[in-house]
């Protein structure tokens, strides 16, 4: 019969073993590196929000700013805050959100998962999805939001269609229905490995 260990008992690593499992720290500078990212994001998100008011409330600078931003080479400028460019800005901030919400999944469920516990149970703001991440989990996540931030990029293309080449818009078609099916082998592929082991553990 296999001795039993304390619950509370940590196995003693060889030098080697300890060494090797510490290497997984060596991943800190980079999750630190994308909350860097992070706060550009927000600085950028804010920029852009200030000039959409600017612009609303008849700021000249902020309107150029604004007119640089969302006008497609080829495509007539505008003089003024139109529905379409309001909505374009607007899309825009919407894709440094979703970018921003993809980077804290990697950071957060990245650290979770590759590097150390954050022994999150119990607390109020812990996310939903963080009590059950895995690898194959936040891979499927990270899939799905991917898919989100090819959708608004296309929905940008589309608006001003009539200044892009056809080719263009297929082939932007095309590689977002790729992300979609790749994110779908995603989850099925998912689904089909959680169900067999399941089904392989005894009961």
């Amino acid at each position: 019969m296999s001795q039993q260990l304390p619950p509370n008992h940590t196995p003693k690593l060889t030098p080697l073993n300890q060494l090797i499992f510490s290497s997984r720290w060596l991943q800190l500078p980079l999750y630190l590196g994308l909350i860097l990212a992070q706060c550009v994001y927000v600085f950028h998100f804010w920029v852009e929000l200030k000039d959409l008011i600017g612009a609303a409330m008849g700021n000249i600078d902020s309107l150029n700013h604004i007119l640089d931003v969302v006008t497609v080479p080829g495509s007539i400028r505008p003089t003024k805050l139109t529905e379409t460019t309001i909505m374009l800005v607007v899309l825009g901030l919407i894709d440094v959100v979703m970018i921003s919400n993809l980077l804290i999944m990697v950071i957060v469920g990245g650290f979770e998962t590759f590097v150390s516990r954050m022994n999150l149970e119990g607390h109020p703001d812990q996310p939903e999805w963080l009590s059950h991440v895995n690898a194959s989990v936040l891979k499927t996540k990270l899939a799905m939001a991917i898919v989100g931030i090819s959708s608004i990029h296309l929905l940008k293309t589309f608006i001003n269609a009539g200044a892009y080449d056809p080719k263009v818009l297929i082939a932007q078609t095309i590689i977002h229905t790729v992300f979609l099916l790749s994110a779908l082998a995603i989850a099925y592929t998912d689904r089909i490995v959680t169900s067999t082991y399941n089904q392989s553990k005894p009961h």
